[in-house]
């Protein structure tokens, strides 16, 4: 159960979307705009925001970056629609933890906020020890193993918040991004999968049937392919490279966060990798992507 402050300011929107949250157990205030939102914000701190883009008196973008001022340890989650994009975007960039089309909030909203807040809550069962890092370069060769994902992205925020690197939620955007670079390796890279399989292969588990994911792990090549991932953690800067052993794809064809449609599924991982980190690059085959966070910019100092 958490603390959403839900800063909309469409009575049936907010109908819905409480009504959502309210039947997952969290407790929700509402804000009428992003003004009357940071209100409440100083008078109680919320576990997350929800905010959508278009207001009156103070937009989604602008709560944003006040937040991420005056309350740094605040997520917020953006509601999108079609007319706000290019506002979504940069307001990613500004802070902004993730973002949802207004199209698939029935599908999406609550684990959006559960994802959001699990990668907050990083366990630091080594923080006594990671306190006293002040720089660490590793590799892990990975199986093709969905399994694996988090608790390397937890052993990654685990070392983030031990050097002192960032606040939490830089450290849970970090996150998020090194979590979607992992899994487009895994399922897109290694296993060649599309977003329709995956898709299918969710339905299939709901009903007890094979898994696609399942199958294609015991099948050749995809059996014997790997995930290569290299971290370097500094007090300036963190950068992972995750690399697969899959045929890579056409990475010029790769569009500016700004060019993207949020409504898109297709590039939504990208977008949130372009978002989240200060550089993002990929090798001529396709098949590895580096990205790059910088102190100065993701900290604010």
């Amino acid at each position: 159960m958490a603390n959403v402050l839900l800063a909309e300011d469409s009575s049936t929107q907010v109908v819905l979307l409480r009504s959502l949250l309210e039947e997952d157990s969290h407790q929700v205030r509402v804000a009428a705009d992003g003004q009357v939102a940071l209100e409440m914000v100083a008078h109680q701190v919320p576990d997350v925001v929800v905010t959508d883009m278009q207001m009156p008196n103070m937009n989604g973008l602008e709560l944003v970056k006040s937040l991420r001022q005056i309350y740094p340890q605040v997520p917020v989650i953006l509601i999108t629609a079609q007319d706000s994009e290019e506002l979504a975007v940069q307001a990613l960039k500004e802070g902004a933890a993730a973002y949802l089309p207004k199209s698939r909030l029935d599908e999406e909203l609550l684990d959006s906020v559960t994802h959001v807040l699990s990668l907050l809550d990083t366990e630091m069962s080594y923080k006594n020890l990671i306190d006293c890092l002040d720089y660490y370069e590793f590799q892990f060769t990975l199986e093709n193993d969905p399994k694996l994902i988090a608790p390397l992205v937890n052993l990654i925020q685990q070392m983030a918040a031990g050097i002192q690197y960032c606040d939490d939620v830089t450290r849970a955007r970090i996150g998020m991004a090194l979590e979607q670079a992992l899994r487009n390796a895994l399922y897109h890279g290694n296993l060649e999968l599309s977003r329709d399989a995956l898709r299918k292969d969710e339905e299939l588990r709901v009903v007890g049937e094979p898994s696609i994911v399942d199958r294609r792990r015991q099948e050749p090549p995809y059996a014997d392919r790997k995930i290569h991932f290299r971290a370097k953690l500094g007090h300036d800067q963190l950068q992972f490279t995750v690399r697969d052993d899959g045929a890579g794809f056409d990475c010029s064809a790769v569009e500016p966060p700004e060019q993207k449609h949020l409504d898109d599924q297709t590039g939504r991982g990208l977008l949130l990798i372009q978002s989240f980190m200060d550089e993002v690059a990929f090798n001529p085959e396709g098949n590895e992507i580096t990205l790059t966070s910088h102190v100065a910019e993701v900290a604010g100092v």
